[in-house]
């Protein structure tokens, strides 16, 4: 081939693999031209629906269609994560992604679903921490004087759980793994009546999320001593982190957008780029902040690397300490 055809050919390709290019760049710009549903595994109100609003109305006035919050409860979320999964694979069905799926991969072992490879992950939203919060009856103002007073009292101390293997309960079970103390875990029927039951003080401690009960800890109602994520709380100036006594612990909450596994991929990066324009917002961020979230942007691997290390690290802590569910 002389290099007149050459460059010809080269030309024409390059012209090809464009035009090849066109439709699918068409098609995600065209994305969405119906109502997309963000499933949430739990009931209106908490945490997670909250956040789920907050994302779906800032996608909605930037693409210009509804983003529906479906709230689809039941089996510890798997009931709403599987109605995601079955969905078809067009962007219209999402999932508001939480810590509990990388919790469930582990202590369900007869799920329908292989979450990491059934989901596609699209997009992370933010972190929050949990707070260790105990009963102002507990003789114990710090984290060291807590684990003493643990050691010393074998059985003694109650922590107070959503139930078995929440967030709450499997962030106690990494605690007592990585000091070495015996509490006591007492599991409710949602966060709600635990929390109720630990200001009342029938229960000592809470590893509870931060915006359930930070009011409670500026009315003096309950008394914090740790932070669980990995750097202080900008809500709660002055309580330190877990870490700072108990090296390497972290245990967060966290939230993000997921879809059915084979979506487009360039459905995935539209909303990829319109959800981390969101967490660049001000409005947005002081929204979250009030929350005490802290966002996680970043792009689909990313989030799905997240996802992938968060699901190993609660699998480790799930089967040593023998979780089963309920």
């Amino acid at each position: 081939m002389n290099l007149f055809h050459r460059r010809q050919f080269l030309h024409l390709a390059a012209g090809a693999a464009a035009l090849s290019a066109l439709p699918r760049i068409a098609k995600a710009q065209a994305y969405p031209t119906r109502p997309v549903r963000i499933i949430v595994v739990v009931a209106a109100g908490g945490g997670n629906d909250i956040v789920a609003r907050l994302i779906g109305q800032f996608l909605s006035e930037r693409l210009g269609q509804s983003f529906i919050i479906e709230n689809r409860p039941g089996a510890g979320g798997n009931i709403g994560t599987e109605a995601v999964i079955r969905a078809p694979s067009d962007g219209y069905t999402l999932l508001l992604v939480a810590v509990a799926n990388a919790i469930n991969a582990t202590l369900y072992d007869k799920l329908n679903f292989n979450f990491i490879s059934d989901i596609a992950p699209v997009a992370g939203i933010g972190s929050v921490p949990n707070l260790i919060v105990v009963h102002p009856s507990v003789p114990t103002t710090s984290l060291p004087e807590l684990i003493a007073y643990a050691k010393a009292n074998p059985g003694k101390l109650n922590t107070a759980s959503g139930g078995i293997g929440t967030p709450q309960h499997v962030a106690g079970e990494l605690f007592k793994m990585m000091t070495g103390t015996k509490i006591m875990h007492v599991p409710y029927r949602g966060a709600a009546p635990a929390l109720a039951d630990l200001l009342g003080g029938q229960v000592q401690m809470m590893f509870a999320t931060m915006p359930s009960c930070i009011e409670h800890v500026r009315a003096g109602r309950l008394r914090p001593l740790a932070v669980t994520g990995g750097a202080p709380s900008e809500m709660l100036k002055g309580v330190p982190t877990v870490s700072e006594t108990v090296p390497g612990f972290e245990a967060s909450s966290w939230y993000g957008i997921g879809a059915p596994r084979n979506t487009p991929p360039e459905i995935v990066e539209r909303l990829n780029k319109e959800i981390n324009t969101a967490l660049a917002d001000p409005k947005m961020l002081a929204r979250l902040a009030e929350l005490g979230v802290s966002p996680i942007a970043g792009s689909p691997a990313d989030f799905g690397k997240f996802i992938a290390d968060d699901t190993e690290k609660w699998g480790k802590v799930i089967r040593a300490a023998h979780i089963r569910p309920e």
